[in-house]
């Protein structure tokens, strides 16, 4: 493993006096949300992506450019060496305290914190090599991962106690995840050019139109309270690492109108019955 990670960084070195390609992308937008009886708000959000790409070497940092400071939220290094992959994450990621307000996460600063914040940056080795219609793949941690298609079935299994199964069958897009026990669904169909998908969480979504300008509707139910979960730093205890607060929330449900505009820009408004509010949103990407 040594030997990999020294020569990962050898092939990293060089990269940089050799970047045959950069790429820069990035999105911005203002939206404007009357949250219904309560004060009106406007926010902001711009953030910058680059690429870089030597040969099979790969750099991509991003960045939160909206503040008062230029603030990278992630970095990375890739490369391959024939079957083998080496990921390098060089930014650490402070995860920050949430609790859940209609079934969305906002951040909270108080209760519902993970109990546990490790330093996340990693050096990860990962061996992919194909038998037959499979492919089996090993990382750095020990998980073993078999995943392959077949007939138009797409599975994947790992000794991580996840199993996934997703495919098309009679027009109908079917996924159904194990994980550790735990399943999950989802499925997926056009009907009369409405496109409608329904989850195992009951949550359930239709949407009308073309790409470009589109109605979306979407019925949300309703979320129990989740007791938060003291855990400690070597995962040992009844409680493992801990869990974040999830708070009670009622079903509610969402229009969403979208339209691609000539110049680029995508205008955006949703009304939720939550809170009986309206979002205008203007967005572009590049």
């Amino acid at each position: 493993m040594k030997k990999l990670i020294a020569l990962f960084a050898v092939s990293a070195m060089a990269s940089t006096s050799a970047m045959s390609a950069i790429a820069l992308s990035g999105a911005a937008s203002v939206s404007y949300d009357d949250n219904g009886s309560a004060a009106s708000a406007t926010t902001y959000d711009a953030d910058l992506t680059v690429t870089g790409t030597a040969g099979t070497t790969t750099v991509t940092v991003s960045a939160d450019v909206d503040g008062a400071s230029f603030a990278t939220s992630a970095a990375t290094m890739a490369t391959t060496i024939g079957p083998v992959t080496v990921t390098a994450d060089m930014h650490d990621e402070v995860s920050m305290d949430t609790t859940a307000t209609n079934n969305t996460s906002t951040a909270t600063g108080t209760a519902g914190e993970q109990i546990f914040e490790s330093t996340d940056t990693s050096v990860t080795i990962s061996v992919d090599a194909p038998i037959g219609d499979a492919t089996v793949g090993v990382d750095d941690t020990g998980t073993l991962t078999v995943s392959g298609t077949w007939s138009g079935i797409t599975m994947s299994s790992s000794t991580a106690d996840v199993t996934t199964v997703a495919g098309s069958i009679a027009g109908m897009d079917v996924s159904v995840t194990n994980d550790a026990g735990a399943t999950t669904w989802s499925l997926g169909t056009t009907v009369s050019g409405v496109a409608l998908t329904l989850a195992s969480s009951q949550k359930v979504t239709a949407t009308f139109g073309l790409a470009g300008n589109t109605m979306v509707v979407s019925s949300i139910p309703a979320q129990a309270l989740v007791a938060q979960v003291d855990g400690n730093s070597a995962g040992t205890g009844t409680g493992g690492y801990g869990a974040r607060l999830t708070a009670s929330a009622a079903s509610y449900s969402t229009v969403a109108i979208s339209r691609s505009l000539t110049s680029g820009a995508t205008l955006a408004a949703t009304y939720s019955t939550a809170d009986d509010s309206l979002t205008l949103k203007a967005s572009v990407a590049f």
